[in-house]
């Protein structure tokens, strides 16, 4: 693509579209139309899928949407900016964050949060203006999602939790969350990074990623998961990970964290509208604290080149969790791989 005769104009691109919940996708041309103010316009060389993908595939009441253009985890080149962009140039290598960072309000000047005020976060297929900048070629409205795994699973360790050097670490669920979290605690410098899982193999495979023991979670007998995270800690984890999304488990890993400092993060999604319940009692006198993490707790403009620095330099570890790759035009095997569970991360080169 010569981006000095497109700069500016529509242009038509390949996607791979949902047209209905549940259905594979299906590969159209699209019309993506020029970044407005402020914004730029991406080339996807590669990206990946996610369980959080396969949700929204699935998804068939609100905020589901279609026709939907899933997305996450992807490396790009800009092919052309807006009016008023001045950080980035045709041409630059780039990697797409769902979370805006301003670097200007009382939000992104903190280093309490990563929650910008003047973009709020918002679980919305739209731009900000409440558009979209693609189009099929009847001229119907594609949406689009935008999310991510790594960042947001190291994050959590480093940011959200700070887990410590010599602490100790419980992961409820060992799927590719609960692995990347057991990465970030390991290069945190946890020294007992306990994997709790349904599936005895995922012991094995998380070795590799940090996990230094393990709890089957179908062979606890009458014991409480928690009863056994407190019985292998001496009194509870520092930190406890919950990475399935399921209610029960988040109060299982708040169960599971010690007393007077432990930290729980949830990371995991339940079904819309799952209650939490917790004792009041508990709350108040255990001294935990409990909390959900927002891509980890990372601020992209500052965060993310450090981590991609710790990958140049080998201390974070992130090719193996390329465990498949796949041309754009098989997606869906991406997505079978991934729903048959004999993927990590599947990588879908896009010009292959």
């Amino acid at each position: 693509m010569d981006n000095s005769t497109t700069s500016g104009k529509p242009i038509r691109c390949r996607a791979a579209i949902a047209r209905k919940a549940g259905d594979p996708l299906v590969i159209e041309e699209v019309i993506v139309a020029p970044p407005k103010a402020g914004e730029v316009r991406i080339k996807i060389i590669c990206s990946s899928l996610c369980h959080s993908d396969i949700t929204f595939l699935k998804l068939k009441d609100p905020p589901a949407c279609f026709p939907r253009i899933l997305g996450h985890e992807s490396v790009g080149v800009v092919e052309s900016v807006g009016d008023g962009v001045t950080e980035f140039a045709q041409g630059d290598t780039v990697v797409p964050i769902f979370l805006p960072d301003c670097a200007e309000c009382r939000d992104c000047t903190s280093k309490k949060s990563n929650l910008c005020s003047t973009f709020p976060f918002r679980l919305s297929p739209w731009m900000h203006d409440g558009s979209s900048r693609f189009t099929d070629l009847k001229g119907r409205l594609c949406t689009i999602s935008s999310l991510c795994l790594v960042s947001q699973s190291v994050g959590a360790a480093w940011r959200s939790a700070k887990v410590e050097a010599g602490s100790t670490v419980a992961i409820f669920g060992l799927g590719s969350i609960g692995l990347a979290v057991a990465e970030g605690a390991r290069l945190c410098g946890a020294t007992k990074i306990i994997g709790i899982d349904v599936n005895p193999e995922k012991y094995e495979i998380g070795k590799r990623f940090g996990v230094t023991d393990f709890v089957d979670s179908r062979s606890c007998g009458e014991k409480r998961l928690s009863e056994i995270i407190n019985e292998m800690t001496g009194g509870g984890a520092d930190c406890c990970f919950e990475c399935v999304g399921n209610t029960s488990l988040v109060e299982e890993a708040y169960a599971s964290c010690r007393k007077g400092w432990g930290k729980t993060v949830v990371l995991g999604v339940d079904k819309p509208g799952a209650q939490l319940t917790l004792s009041s009692f508990e709350v108040l006198h255990t001294g935990k604290s409990l909390s959900g993490s927002l891509f980890g707790g990372l601020k992209p403009k500052s965060d993310i080149p450090i981590l991609i620095k710790r990958y140049i330099d080998q201390e974070l570890e992130l090719d193996k969790f390329v465990t498949h790759e796949v041309g754009f035009y098989d997606i869906n095997k991406a997505i079978d791989l991934l729903l048959e569970g004999k993927s990590l991360r599947c990588v879908i080169w896009m010009d292959k």
